[in-house]
């Protein structure tokens, strides 16, 4: 997968307590389907969205395209193998789409 916009930043070890400190809180959506992949979406609390560095976001607000190390490794999203996020509600910047393949 390639990206054209710059990686964000790894956080300081604060800034990862204090953004896993709200793993409680997230929302993860029973899984839906088509014929080709899998798909769910995590929720994260708004209020979390405050704590998370600019570089992390679009100019229009919403995440960039985040690599697995950084939406599982930064933000502390867990979800088993396989996952990939590929978008993000606009109209919702604090909703992340993932999507794996179907087997």
């Amino acid at each position: 997968m390639s990206y054209s916009q710059p990686r964000p930043r790894e956080l300081t070890p604060q800034e990862k307590e204090r953004i896993f400190s709200f793993r409680e809180k997230y929302y993860y959506s029973p899984r839906y389907s088509d014929d080709h992949y899998e798909y769910r979406h995590v929720a994260l609390p708004r209020e979390l969205l405050k704590l998370i560095p600019s570089d992390y976001f679009t100019e229009n607000g919403t995440f960039k395209i985040l690599t697995e190390e950084e939406w599982r490794g930064q933000l502390g999203i867990t979800q088993s193998l396989g996952w990939a996020h590929y978008d993000c509600h606009a109209p919702e910047p604090h909703i992340l789409l993932f999507r794996r393949a179907k087997n």
